[in-house]
């Protein structure tokens, strides 16, 4: 006969971690954090390692700043989007256990909201580790009966409730704070999915797909609300709603499950809401994530051809990436006003020009740079002339950038392209996974133009050596 007994366990622990129904009392959820908190470290360690090679720049750093040490990597962008993917089971996991701790030591199941709430999250947990078991027999689910038909309008005005404290948070946030960090792209999109799960389920319950489909409406309604008032241009809304539709989502099942075992109001929900921005307003501003990106090409002429096109180059054709269409500044063409170190190379953008004062000059083989000023990164679709976001001015900098000629066998070079910039708008590992691509696409326009621009040249050379330079 099989022995059924490890598959039971894995459902039972499935249960425990993952689902509503079992309760968790003080003893479990001690265990249950200290262990997957190890847990995800050491993975996260063991893959910040690997993709190093295992050099780290300290013991904790790669763990506590990974992008710093290892963005510079090419391709680091799938190792940032591994580390996502591998956080979400972790951040629903937190969210479920402190839910039915907060529950099971008498206290309102709406204190879940306050894990996606930077600092009060960690006194949350502790005051949870130490409360006894109070009221954990007042978590069970009523009886499902049929959900009454709901007019049309009373969805609407559910969106509309929800979708408007949303963005009056994001509003609060974006202009009393000016301030991009998680308890933005965290807290109000888990909250106000949350609102909304409840609204939807608590006069009957309703399906999954409806409330889901309920919350992905508030957090489209919020963008559209930020756009409305020109805080925000549409692709900038839409490098946000993947990570605002995922945690809405996980808000959402968390208000229903709320609605469907403890519908209370949730009056005690809305005043928590008031600690998302507060806890942004009390936190000290991070310094700005630095991060490098670096992308070479193999060229079909030797090093001193390269140079010349490195150091400035004619007008670019007009770009045929998406990306470019969509807003995002593109390099135009370059021109330099002098010779050695300190010329000045103006690197022309299709939003204005990067000035930029030379600080190394070993020709034929490194040009570097310092970036003194810089135009906004991008030109936003809006129906108004001008968009209010702050990002677009402190949000991504520029600060210096490089070239490095590598001579190669047969008259060829490897050309390689490097940018160290700022990011001033958290979670950066998030942001992060669009600008590295960004500033990579923009290296490739570059880089691919001097390429074309070099072997022209070499080929014209080898034609007729008698004209050549």
């Amino acid at each position: 006969m099989n022995d059924d007994r490890p598959l039971a366990r894995w459902r039972s622990l499935s249960r425990f971690l993952f689902g509503f129904s079992e309760p968790v009392s003080r003893r479990p959820y001690v265990i249950a954090g200290f262990a997957l908190g190890a847990l995800k470290m050491a993975v996260d360690l063991a893959l910040l390692l690997t993709w190093s090679g295992g050099r780290p720049a300290g013991p904790w750093l790669p763990y506590l700043a990974p992008f710093r040490v290892f963005h510079a990597t090419p391709g680091a962008e799938w190792l940032q989007l591994i580390l996502v993917l591998w956080s979400l089971p972790f951040l629903w996991i937190g969210v479920s256990l402190t839910v039915r701790r907060a529950v099971d030591a008498g206290a309102s199941p709406w204190l879940g909201v306050l894990f996606f709430v930077p600092y009060v999250n960690w006194i949350l947990m502790l005051a949870l580790c130490l409360l006894p078991t109070r009221g954990a027999s007042s978590w069970r689910p009523a009886a499902d009966g049929p959900a009454r038909r709901r007019p049309l309008w009373a969805w609407l005005l559910i969106v509309l409730f929800a979708s408007g404290v949303g963005l009056g948070l994001a509003l609060l946030h974006l202009i009393a704070l000016r301030r991009y960090g998680a308890a933005l792209f965290f807290g109000i999109p888990f909250a106000t999915g949350a609102l909304a799960g409840f609204l939807a389920n608590h006069d009957a319950p309703r399906s999954l797909r409806t409330t889901l489909l309920l919350a992905f409406a508030c957090e489209i309604a919020i963008g559209l609300g930020l756009i409305a008032v020109a805080l925000e241009g549409l692709v900038c809304v839409l490098m946000a709603l993947p990570i605002a539709l995922i945690l809405a989502g996980l808000g959402a099942v968390l208000g229903r499950e709320i609605a469907r075992r403890r519908p209370e109001s949730p009056a005690l929900a809305g005043c928590l809401l008031i600690l998302v921005p507060l806890s942004d307003a009390a936190r000290p501003a991070a310094p700005p994530e630095l991060a490098v990106v670096t992308t070479c090409i193999d060229i079909a002429a030797p090093p001193e051809v390269v140079w010349r096109h490195v150091v400035s180059f004619a007008a670019l054709p007009p770009p045929d990436e998406w990306l470019f269409r969509m807003g995002v500044a593109y390099p135009v063409r370059a021109r330099i006003d002098g010779r050695g170190v300190g010329a000045v190379r103006r690197c022309e953008f299709s939003t204005g020009a990067f000035v930029e004062p030379i600080t190394a000059w070993e020709e034929p083989r490194r040009l570097a740079f310092d970036v003194a000023s810089s135009p906004i990164p991008m030109e936003e679709w809006s129906p108004w002339r001008t968009v209010y976001a702050a990002h677009l001015h402190s949000g991504f900098r520029s600060q210096r950038g490089e070239f490095r000629l590598i001579a190669l066998c047969g008259s060829r070079t490897r050309l390689e392209g490097r940018t160290w910039y700022a990011l001033d708008i958290h979670p950066c590992w998030y942001w992060n996974l669009y600008a590295g691509a960004i500033v990579h696409t923009i290296h490739l326009r570059v880089l691919r133009h001097v390429r074309s621009l070099a072997e022209a040249e070499a080929k014209r050379t080898i034609a007729n050596p008698v004209s050549a330079p």
